[in-house]
């Protein structure tokens, strides 16, 4: 069985919670759980039918973190007779889930899986490192469990300093950061407005006070409503020199939620009625100088395509992630492609980033726009922290 044999259908994802906010006191196997059932409910099946499931995480988190993929498996109904594998590859780890569980069904291990992913930066801890031994006198620091996110764990440079090693070294300047972080926003909020959005997410009840819940049903996010006089007046945050350009308008959010889809071979998803709306067909991960992690869709874009004898112009859409604004602008001038066939409903920068869940969202972003415009074929591509890149080529089922 090849890649081309591997269908996609029926994802789902939670709204995106701002940090601190909505979703910090749902735990990440909840969440898990919730997109789960949905897209198997979505796909038309019973969670018995499905075999196994893949969950993205890059940040465990609470007393089961590091078993969230068996327990989002079972508590999502897969019998116990089903596995599950946690996979991480930075911010290509939603992405990953998929090849994952295609990799499983394709190697004939799998007929039927749910890749899956999310992240709860809102309840990653602080961390005592000199409490397992004991501090010899004076006081014990406590480090925040976010630094071992958003640092490279080379030159332990924030991320977004290496956004700025990008900007620096290929010259991008940032009223063009600034004006595609508008862009986005912008997109996300018509987007929101359509109800394209509202297709992917399924509302989930969230603590309230007192004791009571409510619906949360909406990405927490976008600033649909920002200016660019107001993008303009932000602070560079990485850079305080003067010579900055990463802000907080132009870089993406730190976000909770979680996402799914499922993963089948054609033969079982015929036999299960599922109806197929992709298929994968390809996927490439290059590695690039960490210092410039940004740089990673450009080579991991153009591998995919050589793999695969395609040109930009053959492909009908893009989803390239916002990790930073200097990140698309860099891999729309070096690949040649167009703005108005890339990231059209918003991205990392106005819809948040959690990466279990970024490269689920954005292969059924990229899934539902070629539903709509009958588009053939989309690539969904992102950079990692550590330096690389990831790609994945989905074409329409139909």
């Amino acid at each position: 069985m090849s890649f081309n044999d591997i269908v996609l259908a029926a994802g789902a994802r939670t709204p995106f919670g701002d940090f601190g906010k909505s979703l910090r006191d749902v735990p990440l196997t909840q969440l898990g759980v919730h997109v789960v059932k949905a897209s198997l409910e979505r796909a038309g099946i019973g969670a018995a039918q499905a075999d196994h499931l893949v969950f993205g995480n890059t940040a465990p988190v609470d007393h089961d973190g590091l078993f969230v993929s068996r327990k989002v498996a079972l508590l999502s109904g897969l019998p116990e007779e089903s596995s599950a594998l946690g996979v991480v590859r930075a911010c290509g780890t939603g992405s990953q889930a998929i090849v994952s569980a295609a990799q499983q069904i394709a190697s004939g291990h799998s007929r039927i899986a749910i890749a899956a992913g999310g992240e709860n930066f809102s309840r990653v801890p602080y961390l005592a490192p000199q409490m397992r031994w004991g501090s010899v006198r004076g006081p014990a620091e406590f480090v925040d469990g976010l630094d071992n996110v958003y640092r490279c764990p080379f030159t332990r440079e924030l991320m977004g300093e290496t956004a700025e090693n990008l900007t620096e070294r290929f010259g991008y300047t940032r009223d063009a950061m600034d004006a595609w972080g508008l862009m986005s926003q912008q997109r996300a909020g018509a987007a929101m407005q359509s109800g394209f959005l509202a297709r992917q997410i399924v509302p989930i009840d969230v603590p309230a006070a007192k004791g009571a819940t409510r619906r949360f049903e909406h990405d927490e996010f976008p600033r649909p409503q920002v200016t660019a006089e107001k993008l303009a007046g932000l602070k560079p945050v990485f850079r305080t020199d003067g010579k900055g350009s990463v802000t907080a308008g132009n870089s993406s959010g730190v976000t909770d939620g979680a996402a799914a889809l499922v993963v089948a071979s054609g033969a079982a998803a015929r036999a299960a009625g599922i109806r197929p709306e992709a298929m994968l067909l390809d996927w490439a991960v290059v590695g690039v100088a960490p210092e410039i992690m940004g740089a990673g869709p450009v080579p991991a874009v153009r591998k995919l395509l050589e793999r695969n004898g395609l040109r930009v112009d053959d492909i009908d859409y893009f989803e390239i992630n916002e990790a930073f604004a200097v990140v698309n602008l860099h891999a729309e001038r070096e690949l040649g492609i167009p703005r108005e066939r890339t990231n059209l409903y918003g991205g990392g920068i106005s819809i948040g980033h959690p990466p279990g869940a970024t490269g689920l969202r954005m292969t059924i972003t990229a899934m539902h726009h070629l539903a709509d415009t009958r588009g053939r074929r989309a690539v969904i591509s992102m950079c990692l922290g550590s330096g690389m890149g990831m790609a994945t080529l989905i074409e329409r089922a139909g």
